[in-house]
């Protein structure tokens, strides 16, 4: 008997051994199939933003030490790296992934943000073992977007399909859907008749010539405020003005999402507590039509933050009740609004209908005419107005410079001669008119290298949107005057902050820290350019893989990458290209005719147009 139980126990546990063996090759079937699969074929990783992905391609690879080390090893510059032939493909529900603005991760850190503040709105990124580390699928239906500049007036439905802002600002014209496509007429809350009348009006309020809010080159650079779907910048461009339209990811979701596939320039942000990510000084003209900003909050500091955006004698053109309307809140609002500008200093420069327009004063003199403890107080001394990322905003007025006081203005040319001049701020970083003229001329015979290397691939019209992800002084952008594209110019947080530099050429950006994400949606840019980006990166403990699947979510289907750095960046690059579904287009030696390129190589890809298993199923 004894024996007998002893053989039936032992089958017992051979076949429970077999059973687990089985789910087990069973799971690694299902589960490894769809990781390591041709994502080229359209299979997809089921697993997205978990834990496990604490380092690119440890779930894959298998996770254990061994593999961890190696992969660490990956993140330097030559080496024996283990390189993943795919990555795994998020979830179809984040194709339209912001990582430093995910609000699913805000209440998974259940972070105490004040919402008064709009805490929740700025930027939040994720820890390393949060990061979702995978490629972010199109939407099902998605088409190479419409070329500008026919995509100011229409966009694909299926490339961002939410179509709530049509019903909710249906009598604003903002966007109307007709069929397949979104419509957008031109319309704001404020100018539901069309932004081009509007932009006349306040041409017309400020006796400009012509009508014209351009002032005869005189006023370049806006920050529109709550932007909506940027047709107030989208009408600005015939009149060789360029835009900021900035808005948050509210409960007007995609609004920026909207402007960027119109070929409009556009960005993520918020005022709450920190500074948005421009230097003092940056723009002619600020807007707000009806942008839902408590301007009056925490003794004006929002306020006060444009006041350090504006260049002397600057405006701010604001289109709301306030304004113009007669019932008792709005009055009060109206009172208190204009007691603090009075203690700003600025004064109204023209009043009509539903808008006032204030200006800026070009010198400190109505600031040390003030009386003694008025509020807001200026800036302390050694308080820098252009440090801005993760600096907080202050209730305080920031005064001009010396210099800037004595030229009673900005000192810059009028557009477009302000492109190639040298900028007055020059002298901030000990360069001289010479080494700005020759750096203008540098990038003038790299850009026009570029388009010869490209042109087998593109057409006059294949790109509009651009990022320059290191822009020194903005001469990349300068060089593409001459074609009908715009440069967000990102200037590197822990670099110069010559961003000063750009925004005095009449050109626009911000500052960023490439080891985190980008404040925009994915599928932005038709084109990046990556000039000694990622040999920048090997000193900072930051992942370059990371930085390369971030490109990817930055890059249109179908868009270009210029990297422009050292062999072994290139070499490294190179190995990842079939993981990320990129394509080479040209690599070649820098020229030979500056010593500045000295070892560097220029090598283009192109992204694929590639979809997922589940988003053909829901195209068919």
């Amino acid at each position: 008997m004894s024996k007998g139980r002893s053989d039936g126990s032992q089958k017992k546990r051979v076949v429970a051994s077999i059973c687990v063996v089985t789910i087990f090759l069973g799971f690694l079937y299902v589960y490894g199939g769809s990781i390591f699969g041709s994502q080229n074929s359209g299979s997809s990783a089921l697993q997205y933003g978990s834990k496990s992905l604490q380092r690119l391609g440890s779930s894959y690879l298998g996770g254990d030490d061994d593999t961890d080390a190696k992969q660490d090893e990956s993140s330097s510059f030559g080496g024996d790296e283990v390189v993943p032939k795919s990555f795994p493909v998020c979830d179809d529900r984040h194709s339209e992934l912001i990582p430093c603005l995910d609000r699913h991760l805000i209440y998974q850190m259940r972070m105490k943000l004040d919402l008064s503040l709009m805490e929740h709105y700025e930027r939040h990124c994720p820890s390393a073992e949060r990061k979702f580390n995978c490629l972010i699928p199109p939407p099902p239906g998605y088409k190479v977007p419409i070329k500008w500049p026919h995509s100011r007036d229409e966009v694909w439905k299926a490339n961002i399909p939410h179509t709530h802002l049509a019903k909710e600002k249906s009598d604003q014209n903002w966007m109307v859907v007709k069929g397949e496509k979104i419509v957008f007429p031109g319309g704001g809350t404020h100018f539901h008749y069309g932004a081009d009348k509007y932009i006349a009006a306040i041409a017309n309020m400020l006796n400009f010539s012509n009508d014209n809010l351009n002032d005869e080159g005189r006023l370049r650079t806006v920050l529109d405020v709550g932007c909506g779907v940027a047709s107030f910048g989208a009408y600005l461009l015939s009149s060789d003005i360029i835009a900021m339209s900035l808005a948050p990811n509210d409960v007007h979701q995609n609004q920026i999402q909207f402007a960027l596939e119109r070929g409009i320039p556009a960005y993520l942000g918020v005022l709450g507590t920190k500074r948005l990510p421009y230097p003092s000084r940056s723009f002619e003209l600020a807007h707000c039509s009806r942008c839902r900003i408590d301007w009056l909050q925490r003794d004006g500091i929002l306020l006060l933050e444009l006041d350090r955006l504006l260049r002397p004698g600057g405006y701010f053109a604001y289109s709301s009740p306030e304004a113009y309307a007669q019932d008792e809140e709005d009055l009060r609002i109206w009172k208190e609004m204009s007691d603090l500008v009075g203690r700003m200093c600025w004064r109204i420069a023209s009043k009509k209908n539903q808008t006032v327009i204030w200006q800026k004063p070009l010198t400190n003199d109505c600031y040390r005419d003030r009386e003694p403890g008025t509020r807001p107080p200026l800036c302390q001394s050694d308080d820098d107005p252009d440090a801005v990322w993760g600096v907080n905003m202050e209730a305080c007025i920031t005064p001009y410079s010396e210099h800037d006081n004595e030229v009673k203005g900005s000192g810059l040319a009028p557009w477009p001669a302000r492109l190639t001049s040298p900028p007055p701020r020059l002298a901030d970083f000990g360069y001289s008119n010479d080494m700005f003229e020759k750096d203008t001329e540098l990038w003038q015979r790299r850009v026009e290298k570029y388009w010869n290397l490209l042109s087998p691939k593109i057409k006059s019209n294949t790109i509009r949107n651009i990022m320059d992800m290191k822009a020194n002084m903005g001469s990349f952008a300068a060089a593409l005057r001459g074609k009908d594209v715009w440069v967000m110019n990102v200037v590197p947080q822990d670099g110069l902050n010559t961003l000063k530099l750009i925004y005095d050429r009449g050109l626009i950006g911000s500052t960023h820290d490439w080891c985190e994400g980008y404040s925009t949606y994915p599928r932005t840019y038709d084109l990046l350019h990556a000039w000694t980006v990622f040999s920048d990166l090997e000193k900072k403990d930051c992942s370059p893989e990371d930085l390369l699947i971030e490109m990817d979510r930055l890059l249109r289907p179908t868009g270009f990458i210029i990297f422009h750095d050292k062999q072994p960046v290139v070499d490294l690059i190179k190995k990842y290209l079939t993981a990320l579904h990129w394509e080479v287009v040209a690599t070649t030696e820098s020229s030979s005719e500056s010593d500045q390129d000295g070892d560097e190589v220029v090598f283009i890809i192109q992204k694929k147009l590639w979809f997922t298993a589940e988003s053909l199923r829901d195209t068919e």
